[in-house]
């Protein structure tokens, strides 16, 4: 009787032939499921929407994403800010010296940026609004949105009074002429935590959270729509440009002469205050390769459209509102400036800027009592030093002055900084819930 070991059967070893069938099978099986992918994909193309249907579907999601909540709103509602901060104030607000200002400076427009070095700091981090105008309604903005952010954490009526009083102090202490550079505050711990996040990022973390895939492709769906055969021409011609091409080789580590290729391109659903507006997604190569990520660049092109925040009307600024948003940021985020160039695109004046992955917002929709204070200090002094660094010794001196003039005995901060805010934030929750009335019914 033969033993169970000796009546298996032994194995053939491989031979060259078994393998070469064995590598053909895995190409066939690759390319099988490369197809299967492919007719997926072209079936969700045909459900995503047209081009002539984007700005209704885009309209309608920016409406629903105000409705989230009364900071969402604050954050959606720039042309409503403007118009209601003349209601409160009238002229009764100081004027500034004249500099470049964000016009949109909420908390969401802030956090990590790096520069082509590799460098983050916290910058301001959308312009899209930005112009030489009043800085006194950067320092509103900021409390508004502060203050919003409390209330909706529950905080007390007496904590956003000293959030403000903080608020004041912060920014004040960017004017300090003792001091030739003006130095930032220790980090908050909300700001600190986005900070360690942010310097430990890599291209991965970047792929998985803006397009979903470490693939070089970007997944058409909910994010990404597909584009028209002009937009597509038009994307691929402008990467042709060398001064375009050459914001991706710029940064540290890449050969400055590399090649640039589109890899993929699609229209980008993003933002709030920017849906309805041209919004793409450019994916490109540099030197070929494709090499774990390193040498791809995920690129954002906005389209730049007139600023709501008011300009002063003898300021010299540029005409074409992508030059104006690259020149504001030169000035107030020079991280960011640097990696920003202004083009045309179907005769539409567009903004491109690589994103990095230690690009942050900060996420400031629920505070904590015990932060509410140094956040508001320390996010007034970023802005602060945004504007400082365009005045000189005495213009500086003259602006803290001005600040500090006509303070009230019962808040230590300037009483038409107190009263906008308590007044807008009492216009913007009205808004906002008129807003949810008229979505909740269907009335536009």
């Amino acid at each position: 009787m033969k033993s169970q070991a000796s009546s298996k059967t032994k194995s053939k070893p491989a031979t060259k032939n078994d393998k070469l069938s064995n590598k053909r099978n895995e190409k066939e099986s690759a390319l099988m499921l490369d197809s299967k992918d492919a007719k997926l994909e072209s079936r969700r193309a045909k459900k995503l929407p047209k081009p002539a249907q984007r700005q209704a579907i885009l309209t309608e999601q920016r409406r629903l994403k105000m409705a989230r909540s009364p900071h969402a709103y604050v954050r959606g509602a720039t042309e409503q800010f403007y118009e209601w901060i003349v209601e409160a104030n009238g002229g009764s607000l100081p004027r500034g010296p004249a500099v470049w200002i964000c016009g949109d400076c909420h908390t969401g427009n802030l956090g990590p940026v790096a520069n082509q070095d590799g460098k983050v700091e916290i910058h301001i981090r959308d312009l899209d609004q930005t112009v030489i105008g009043n800085p006194a309604h950067d320092l509103i903005r900021l409390g508004l949105s502060l203050a919003t952010a409390a209330r909706g954490s529950s905080l007390s009526g007496l904590t956003i009074v000293h959030m403000m009083e903080a608020l004041a102090a912060g920014y004040e202490s960017a004017f300090d002429t003792r001091r030739k550079k003006p130095e930032l505050p220790e980090r908050p711990e909300p700001v600190h935590l986005a900070m360690k996040l942010a310097v430990r990022r890599s291209w991965r973390h970047l792929a998985e959270e803006r397009i979903e895939d470490l693939k070089p492709t970007i997944p058409l769906g909910k994010r990404f729509w597909p584009l028209t055969r002009e937009e597509s021409k038009a994307i691929t011609g402008l990467f042709a440009d060398e001064a375009i091409a050459s914001l991706p080789t710029g940064l540290r580590g890449r050969n400055d002469s590399g090649e640039v290729e589109v890899l993929d391109a699609a229209y980008w659903v993003k933002g709030c205050s920017s849906l309805g507006r041209l919004r793409y997604a450019v994916l490109l190569d540099v030197d070929g390769g494709v090499i774990e990520g390193d040498d791809l660049c995920l690129m954002d092109i906005k389209e730049g459209v007139k600023a709501a925040a008011p300009r002063y009307e003898d300021a010299s600024m540029p005409r074409d509102n992508a030059e104006r948003v690259v020149e504001g940021a030169r000035h107030l985020s020079p991280f960011l400036g640097e990696r920003m160039r202004a083009a045309r695109l179907l005769d539409r004046a567009v903004v491109i800027r690589e994103l990095l992955p230690q690009d942050l917002k900060l996420e400031i929709d629920e505070l904590d009592k015990d932060d509410a204070r140094k956040v508001a200090f320390y996010l007034a002094a970023v802005v602060g030093k945004a504007h400082a660094r365009q005045m000189d010794p005495p213009t500086r001196r003259g602006w803290l002055a001005e600040l500090r003039r006509n303070r009230s005995k019962t808040i230590d901060a300037p009483l038409w900084l107190w009263n906008s805010v308590v007044q807008l934030a009492s216009s913007h929750e009205a808004g906002y819930l008129e807003h949810c009335r008229r979505f909740a019914t269907g009335v536009n």
